[in-house]
């Protein structure tokens, strides 16, 4: 079987039509369409009604569909400003969600109400969640009125999870970095200035945290690299100063650190269905 023939075949089935009513629905005989199927390939002038018929793009019969979406919605993101582009692709994150629980009877009178009329718009104190929970991966959502962010995560196709992550000690080390309160201290404050190199007499004024202390959180930080020491001659001596690698990785640690923390969770919508190891 050809390609289109596949294609043809699939999105009949989907549509739950049989060989006899698609080939009545666009003029031709039960046997073309089953010709069609087996690997023959429609005349080009009947790809258009053939389309319209199953509802789907021309594109999409020669099983094309998902590259020439993916670079459609690619050259749309890169026409619209920063702020937008954001905003538009959480949009489709949220489509996702929805899309991933395979009913699609959410979808017209479910996803758009739930954004217009919910008490998301209303009630800034509730964080809202849509988890996703399979054997082919991970989905997971939070809104607030003005706080959104998505995560997504394919099943490996070799092996666990677990292959792909680093030793048990290396793990644990980093958290046991973030449980000491003074240097956690230091990195909420660090986060908050911009990108510029600081000093530690600064960061023990602003965090309160006694000067040595801070030369022993940011000697522990720069041997993760998650800082960058520069000594600075000056009239009274050698200064220690630092550029903080503000990596992305530390933003989605403190919302699934915030998640866990949470006492006023709402569960929008979940789908619970994995039967492999998490790990």
């Amino acid at each position: 079987m050809n390609v289109i023939g596949e294609q043809i075949k699939k999105y009949r089935i989907e549509k739950g039509i049989t060989q006899e009513q698609l080939g009545q629905l666009i003029g031709v005989t039960t046997q073309a369409v089953s010709r069609w199927e087996r690997g023959g390939t429609p005349d080009a002038d009947i790809l258009p009604h053939l389309s319209d018929v199953l509802g789907v793009s021309i594109d999409s019969l020669f099983g094309r569909e998902e590259q020439s979406y993916a670079l459609s919605l690619a050259k749309q993101l890169c026409q619209m400003s920063h702020e937008d582009a954001y905003k538009y692709a959480f949009s489709l994150c949220w489509a996702i969600e929805f899309g991933l629980m395979s009913d699609i009877s959410l979808l017209d009178d479910f996803m758009n109400k739930f954004i217009r009329d919910s008490a998301i718009a209303h009630d800034k104190t509730i964080d809202y969640y849509a988890k996703i929970i399979s054997d082919s991966g991970i989905a997971d959502v939070r809104m607030t009125n003005d706080f959104h962010y998505f995560f997504f995560m394919v099943e490996p196709e070799n092996g666990r999870i677990i292959n792909q992550l680093e030793d048990f000690e290396s793990i644990r080390k980093v958290f046991e970095l973030f449980s000491d309160k003074k240097l956690l201290k230091i990195i909420f404050y660090i986060y908050s200035l911009q990108n510029m190199p600081v000093a530690t007499s600064l960061i023990s004024k602003n965090t309160g945290i006694d000067q040595n202390e801070v030369d022993r959180c940011m000697d522990t930080l720069c041997s993760f690299n998650l800082t960058t020491r520069t000594v600075v001659a000056t009239a009274n001596g050698d200064l220690n100063s630092y550029t903080f690698r503000k990596e992305s990785f530390f933003i989605p640690l403190l919302c699934f650190a915030d998640e866990i923390a949470k006492k006023n969770i709402h569960l929008f919508f979940g789908r619970f269905d994995r039967t492999k190891p998490f790990l």
